[in-house]
C-alpha cells in the first residue's frame, strides 16, 4: 500500500509530490468516487478520477510504486478506462478545431492602430 500523493507522482500525473498533494487536498482527485486526503492509501484495483486543468482521467490502479521511474514504467501503474480515453480525445479534437477556427490578423498592428486600440480600451468602464 502506498500514499495517493506518492502514487500520483510516481505515475507521472504531477511533476512534484507537493503538486499532487495540493490537488488531492483541493478535491481534484477522487478515489472510488469520493474525495480523499493525501495520506490515503492506494491499492491495486482502485478507481481514480484525476482532474488536471480541463482534462479528466479515469484510471484503474494496476501497479504500485513509490519511486518515480521512466514514462514507460509509469504507464504500467495504471489502465485508463475506454470511456475516459474517448472523452479525452474528443475534447482535444474540439480544442484543436476551436484554435484553428479563431480568426487571426495577418500582421501586427501599426503604431497608429495600437494607439487607436489603446484609446478604445481606455474608454471602456473597468
Amino acid at each position: 500500500m502506498i500514499r495517493i500523493d506518492k502514487w500520483l507522482w510516481a505515475a507521472r500525473f504531477f511533476k512534484t509530490r507537493s503538486l499532487a498533494k495540493k490537488q488531492v487536498e483541493q478535491g481534484k482527485i477522487k478515489l472510488d468516487g469520493q474525495k480523499c486526503k493525501p495520506s490515503r492509501t492506494v491499492q491495486i484495483g482502485d478507481l481514480l478520477r484525476i482532474r488536471k486543468n480541463d482534462v479528466v482521467w479515469e484510471v484503474e490502479v494496476t501497479g504500485l510504486s513509490d519511486r518515480r521511474g521512466s514514462a514507460t514504467i509509469a504507464q504500467t501503474l495504471y489502465q485508463e478506462t475506454p470511456a475516459s480515453r474517448q472523452q479525452r480525445e474528443s475534447q482535444a479534437l474540439l480544442r484543436k478545431m476551436e484554435y484553428h477556427s479563431t480568426p487571426r490578423p495577418d500582421k501586427r498592428p501599426s503604431k497608429k492602430q495600437r494607439r487607436d486600440i489603446k484609446s478604445l480600451k481606455d474608454q471602456l468602464p473597468p
